[in-house]
């Protein structure tokens, strides 16, 4: 469809996986209101994906996006993180919740 998923190459999480629009779109601070219904579809892709890899627990996962000058590329990716109990120190910084450079 319009959408791809795949594991993150350096993982923060035993699950780790990358949510992408196969359409280009720069980053998250291109992101409009318009684009609420394709960033819903982004989360539910990532949570089917988790439940397809055998997780179930949805209240510990965390989902989000870098924020410009942190993309390493300039593609709109969501990352789906699980579990987030499981997140290591320096994963804990790089993907800490509503932080400047991670938004959820």
């Amino acid at each position: 469809e319009d959408l791809a998923c795949f594991r993150d190459i350096k993982p923060g999480a035993p699950h780790h996986y990358l949510v992408v629009p196969v359409e280009h779109m720069g980053n998250c601070k291109t992101l409009k209101t318009e684009h609420i219904p394709l960033v819903k579809r982004m989360m539910e892709v990532g949570k089917a994906v988790l439940r397809t890899n055998n997780f179930s627990d949805l209240n510990d996962i965390r989902m989000g996006f870098h924020c410009p000058p942190f993309c390493s590329i300039s593609h709109l990716h969501l990352h789906v993180l699980a579990p987030a109990s499981q997140l290591g120190f320096l994963s804990r910084l790089y993907y800490r919740i509503n932080s400047y450079w991670f938004i959820t």
